[in-house]
């Protein structure tokens, strides 16, 4: 009695999570014809409101299905076929009315006749199971319409009973569950799963990058073992990270309902279903039931260099402050990534110098194979008089958005000859370190190309002899930040000399918390408390802040903070500003300098009354729920007044993820026998050197030198030239995602997001022994465009969504310091202009004959300029006026 109570309850559970039936799948009567009706419909939207406010499109039909054959081996064999007829197609706005683009035309105008006649041809399905073991139709058929028919004959493949199985259908291979109760199955696929060739690519730092979900459901209604309704709907929404107005969604829709049955064809007698389709029509091939690539023709597009020819007047140089170059940039950029490497060639060599630089953005940021063979064929790197346009090639590829390693492997190459200016070979390197890192964080570590790069930097590094090879294999590390590189790195902060022991000591900052070790932090101890040896303050101050960064314990922090007192003067200020800047702004270290305070000791007057101008603040720019982008700024001088070192850094946060935006650096060292003053401990030796370092979007660039040597000062002090220096200037693409989705409908959508900036960052410093005053001046220009374009293409008509942002704006910091006198009076200004910021949305749908609805909407404002606090005294938020504009729109025919 036990063993049949056991079975009747697993006969139960079974037949609960099943549909009742006979068969696994959907079965079809004998002799009958199903007359059901179907239609898709898609909508194009912002992600929020009313979809009766979106654009897209609905294609509806009757559908015939009749069932040809059933294995006489058993129920669950059958091959089906499928009819569409009176296929018709219509706006899913009932609001649009007059503005329809579908009024007043037939079927036959809008698909085109041979479409609509392929369309209706009917496609034979093959299922064993309730799933799809082959789809037949005709040869030839346009890849588009066959997509549709792809969608609707998906719709039968299904199981009768809960679980989860992997399954093909338009979509590819894909996971899915079903969920069966009485007469209703529900089918969530995992579209991430799917297994589907689709071109595409991402930016893959999440500060920069897209977050993207998708879902499908898709709900059947049973009665005897075939569908009186089915309802599918699949959503992929889309928003970039750090600006979430760029946000789009698709909702795709299908539905199948049975309208009645009727005497249909007999079914054909036979045991083998290739007789039977033979014998149905010989025409019939089986083809892939995954959804197929196709490409609209595009009409009236101009060609790329009549695309260029009417775009190049706003990437004048002049130009270039304003947000409608980078538009016309980004869009060269997409038109470059379907040009062949002769046409690319051909507009290269025609253009003149002024507008070339910004042309060599382009191509070299398009990342296609055909862009990168035309940019190296053009470029001479043995010439001296290109070095312009071979930088900006080597800064392109650096922001580059996505690389590959043919790129690294091309920059290897080209390392390994020659070069007629040394700027360049080192810029190489440099970059090389760059994509190394960009790769490694990619997961393309194992590759051969990085493999080969890692030996060449890493190589390079340890048996460098010249000063200047040793400094351009650490920038180029400083980039890749290899770990296996950190005990190289060691070994010149703590026995190198001068600039070597700082850039040294400067790349181990940019590793993340897990690479510094316990023995990375005692030689940095050793290094901060010159255990072994005098150092410049410069390096002791950057071990001191390695220190506190990374989770310092209990005795190092006491340690740091019982030397303010006993440091030089300068030195005294600033890591007393550095240790209330991270109690002011709740740093990570925070908690274990407050711990430590407690003892009176390390918290007293006469340690925290110590004098100077030396400084260190950090504040923030936005902060927001999820994001926030902070400044810091930190300034170093010497005993006698002289800058030592300033430190600007602007950081960008997506939640805890941090994307170092801007770093600029300037250092000065060896002055103090301008005005008869006396070196500091460690610094006696120093020669005369100024320069500046930049950091652009988590990139090391290289670095820019004022002067080098006494002569040469004097030299420049003699010319009395003020003129800012360039640090970077050009077009980067920095934001870049393209996707291109098959939908179960069979309709194709792509989702592309880009984003792109005009920058030009310059510094300049002046010096005057005759008024004793010295002066930092670093400016930033930038313009920013981020566009998102969503569409949805049936070959006949096509829907789309753009939106976007753009800003132009400028950011100034100037470092005054007057040394005639002690203490000196110092004046420090970091101030942002007023930030024009405008937004816009357009939503549009077009046949392919060129009619079209187009709906447009634009707002403004303006975000007033500011000074940013940059002293603890004065830490009130920089507070920006927000003034917003009236909105504008229009729609219309077009």
């Amino acid at each position: 009695m036990i063993l049949l109570a056991v079975l009747f309850l697993c006969f139960i559970s079974s037949y609960s999570a099943s549909v009742k039936g006979h068969t696994t799948g959907l079965s079809l009567n004998n002799d009958r014809l199903y007359k059901l009706t179907y239609s898709t419909e898609v909508f194009l939207d912002r992600g929020k409101g009313n979809l009766q406010d979106s654009v897209g499109y609905r294609i509806s039909s009757n559908v015939d299905v009749v069932l040809l054959w059933r294995s006489p081996d058993g129920d669950d064999n059958q091959l089906i076929q499928i009819t569409m007829k009176d296929v018709k197609v219509e706006n899913v706005n009932q609001r649009r009315g007059e503005k329809s683009i579908f009024k007043g035309k037939k079927s036959s105008q809008i698909i085109r006749k041979e479409n609509l006649e392929a369309m209706q041809r009917p496609v034979l399905l093959h299922l064993i199971h309730g799933k799809i073991k082959e789809f037949y139709s005709y040869q030839n058929e346009p890849a588009a319409i066959e997509n549709l028919k792809r969608g609707l004959a998906s719709l039968f493949q299904m199981q009768l009973s809960s679980g989860t199985t992997n399954e093909v259908d338009i979509s590819g291979d894909c996971k899915v569950t079903y969920q069966a109760h009485q007469d209703k199955v529900t089918k969530i696929k995992a579209l991430d799963s799917c297994k589907i060739e689709r071109a595409g690519f991402t930016t893959p730092h999440q500060v920069l990058g897209v977050t993207s979900k998708a879902t499908s459901v898709t709900t059947y209604k049973i009665e005897d073992s075939f569908v009186v309704a089915v309802l599918s709907e699949e959503i992929h929404a889309l928003r970039l990270n750090f600006l979430q107005s760029i946000a789009g969604k698709i909702v795709s829709r299908q539905k199948l309902e049975l309208k009645t049955t009727e005497a249909g064809l007999r079914l054909k007698p036979g045991k083998q279903v290739a007789a039977i389709i033979k014998a149905v029509d010989s025409k019939y091939t089986a083809i892939p039931i995954v959804g197929q690539v196709f490409q609209s023709k595009c009409k009236g597009c101009p060609s790329l260099s009549e695309h260029w020819q009417s775009i190049r007047k706003h990437l004048q140089p002049d130009n270039l402050s304003k947000a409608e170059a980078v538009r016309s940039f980004l869009a060269f950029v997409k038109h470059l990534r379907t040009a062949k490497k002769e046409e690319i060639l051909q507009i290269l060599k025609a253009e003149n110098k002024e507008v070339l630089p910004q042309l060599v953005d382009a191509v070299t940021s398009a990342q296609t194979p055909d862009s990168l063979d035309a940019i190296l064929d053009f470029l001479d790197f043995e010439s001296t008089e290109s070095v312009i346009l071979q930088e900006r090639f080597l800064y392109a590829c650096a922001f580059a958005s996505h690389p590959d390693e043919e790129l690294l492997r091309a920059l290897t190459s080209k390392f390994k000859g020659s070069f007629g200016s040394n700027d360049i070979r080192e810029s190489v390197m440099i970059i090389i370190g760059a994509l190394v890192g960009k790769l490694c964080q990619n997961e393309g570590c194992k590759l051969k190309g990085v493999i080969e790069a890692k030996k060449l930097i890493l190589g390079g590094l340890e048996k460098a002899e010249k000063k200047e090879d040793i400094m351009m294999y650490l920038l180029a590390l400083k980039n890749a930040r290899l770990p296996e590189g950190i005990p190289l790195l060691l070994k010149y902060t703590e026995t190198g000399e001068g600039p070597i022991s700082h850039l040294a000591a400067t790349t181990l900052q940019r590793y993340d918390v897990p690479f510094i070790t316990d023995e990375v932090k005692k030689t940095m101890n050793r290094i901060y408390h010159q255990n072994r040896k005098i150092h410049e303050k410069t390096v002791r101050t950057t071990a001191a802040a390695i220190i506190l960064k990374n989770n310092p314990s209990y005795m190092e922090v006491k340690n740091i903070l019982l030397s303010i007192g006993e440091l030089p003067k300068e030195m005294n200020k600033y890591m007393l500003s550095i240790v209330q800047d991270i109690l002011r702004f709740e740093m990570p270290a925070s908690k274990m300098v407050r711990r430590v305070l407690k003892e009176m000791v390390a918290h007293n007057y006469d340690r925290f009354s110590k004098s100077g101008s030396s400084s260190a603040y950090t504040g923030y720019v936005e902060r927001t729920s999820h994001s926030a982008s902070t400044y810091s700024l930190d300034i170093l001088y010497s005993g006698s007044g002289i800058l030592r070192r300033s430190n600007l850094n602007i950081f960008q946060y997506i939640e805890k993820t941090p994307l170092h935006g801007i770093q600029v650096v300037i250092e000065a060292q060896g002055l103090e026998a301008l005005i008869a003053a006396t070196p500091d401990e460690g610094e006696e030796n120093l020669d005369s050197y100024a320069g500046l370092s930049a950091l652009l979007f988590d990139v090391q660039l290289r670095p820019v030198t004022f002067f080098n040597g006494y002569s040469d000062l004097m030299s420049k002090m003699l010319s009395a030239s003020s003129d800012p220096m360039s640090v970077v200037k050009g077009l980067l693409l920095l934001i870049d995602h393209s996707q291109e989705l098959q939908l179960q409908s069979g309709l194709k959508a792509n989702m592309d997001v880009q984003g792109g900036l005009a920058i030009d960052i310059t510094g300049a410093m002046e010096f005057s022994l005759w008024y004793r005053e010295s002066k930092t001046r670093v400016k930033n220009r930038v313009s920013v465009l981020i566009t998102g374009d969503i569409t949805v293409d049936s070959s006949f008509v096509k829907a789309g969504l753009e939106i976007g942002a753009e800003t132009e704006a400028g950011l100034e910091f100037i470092s005054t310091v007057q040394f005639s006198q002690y203490p000196f009076l110092v004046c420090l200004q970091m101030d942002k202009e007023d930030v024009p910021y405008r937004q816009f949305e357009t939503k549009y749908e077009r046949l392919s004959t060129g009619r079209g609805y187009v709906s447009r909407k634009r707002k403004e404002s303006l975000i007033g300029g500011c000074e940013f606090p940059l002293h603890q005294e004065n830490s009130d938020m920089c507070k920006a006026v927000f003034a917003p504009q009236p909105e504008s729109s229009s729609s219309g025919w077009f």
